[in-house]
């Protein structure tokens, strides 16, 4: 088989990040204060967090969906404020999402290199990667892939194919993404059953009145087929009520039908390049564990607002040598404790806030959580606690800062 050479090709030994503990989330409540979590969202650099889960988690984990920058060579905004709406321009503003630049096509293939060969190392014997590109990079990335994993062990080839408005006007428009799956071996998951769809209601009446149609094989109509290996799903446009302005976020029916076949209930899936979040909170709704990573905090934010509505507790953790800032001071911040509800006051632009009802000054413990509502922009000021001592809330505005604050 060939191998792909570029300038620089080699892989270094893995330096782990220095995880700690930041919070637990407990939704609504749930488990506190001695439920072990269901998921992790680290930040960090995923090479270094990935180096960090080695002694844990080197041939543990049971899925692995890979959605990496695409080699666009573009920096890309997330679309925040009140009412995200592109209906609505002036209730919204652009704040940097994600950088996708590189010097060359060599740097962008090392740091795939690099990430994918340990992505391999932490996949269980049974488990499977979903390498998620398009047409900038794909080509490159097979030849990685079979290097990586052996091209024995090449599963599919699926395409994303979607609709959408294009500006070019000289060649077919690009509607589709390249999806890559890999096997750790043979041996690997794949629960055909649960992701079977109906068949045709033509093909259903062809059978029905003709038995032969299928040159003798007869499918269970009842049952169902399974897909192929293009997949057409829409893309998560602005007025999707899964959007959450985070730029190239993926649709929860894509990332559905990888969990559900290629992991089991209490299997770990893991994302390290987490985005919006959409691979981890599909595995929490599924009963999945799961391990999320990003380097920057606008995606874990992201991330962790849309698993505050899951059952799923959560622990926050984060690269102790990341830029993590957090006030403990705003005169535009008040907060007030009475008839066991916490209020907020604030003439900013809240995007998430949450309390610890019993703040012991070393982990945040959220039992309570309020998220803007991405259609209405809405945010509720004031949430039922239990107190237990002394109160600590932690607010998130739209444009990304945060604050810690005692009452």
């Amino acid at each position: 088989m060939p191998n792909l050479d570029w300038k620089g090709k080699h892989l270094p030994p893995p330096q782990p990040a220095a995880v700690i503990l930041d919070s637990i989330l407990y939704p609504k409540g749930r488990g506190y204060p001695k439920a072990r979590p269901d998921g992790r969202i680290i930040l960090g650099d995923n090479l270094e967090v990935m180096a960090a889960l080695l002694p844990e988690y080197e041939g543990r984990i049971n899925l692995i969906y890979a959605d990496p920058p695409f080699f666009t060579n573009r920096k890309f905004s997330a679309r925040v404020g009140r009412g995200e709406d592109s209906r609505k321009p002036s209730k919204w503003k652009l704040v940097e999402g994600y950088h996708d630049s590189w010097d060359d096509i060599d740097s962008y293939l090392q740091f795939l290199y690099e990430r994918l060969s340990l992505m391999h190392r932490l996949l269980a014997p049974n488990g499977t990667l979903y390498l998620h590109l398009d047409w900038h990079a794909d080509a490159y990335a097979r030849l990685i892939m079979d290097e990586i994993f052996g091209a024995e062990n090449f599963i599919n080839e699926i395409i994303w194919t979607y609709h959408g408005p294009s500006p070019i006007r000289t060649a077919f428009n690009r509607k589709h993404d390249t999806i890559l799956m890999y096997a750790k071996s043979k041996e690997y998951t794949f629960n055909v059953d649960d992701v079977r769809e109906p068949y045709n209601p033509n093909t259903v009446a062809t059978f029905k009145a003709s038995p032969k149609a299928g040159f003798g094989k007869i499918p269970d109509l009842e049952r169902g087929k399974v897909p192929e290996d293009w997949w057409y799903f829409p893309v998560v446009a602005r007025l999707h009520n899964e959007r959450t302005g985070y730029p190239t976020q993926k649709p929860e029916a894509l990332l559905e039908r990888i969990i559900l076949a290629s992991s089991n209930k209490g299997d770990v899936v893991a994302d390290f390049f987490c985005g919006s979040g959409t691979t981890s909170l599909v595995a929490a709704r599924h009963g999945r564990r799961f391990i999320t990573c990003d380097e920057t905090l606008r995606a874990v934010q992201t991330t962790r607002s849309r698993l505050a509505g899951t059952k799923s507790v959560i622990s926050f953790e984060r690269d102790a040598r990341a830029k993590y800032e957090i006030a403990n001071k705003s005169k535009k911040v008040k907060v007030s404790a009475a008839d066991g509800y916490v209020h907020l006051k604030t003439s900013l632009d809240v995007d998430f806030w949450e309390v610890d009802p019993a703040w012991d000054e070393k982990n945040f413990r959220s039992v309570a959580q309020a998220h803007r509502h991405v259609r209405s922009g809405e945010i509720p000021m004031q949430l039922k606690v239990k107190i237990g001592g002394r109160v600590c809330i932690r607010v998130v505005t739209v444009e990304g800062k945060q604050f810690q604050l005692n009452i």
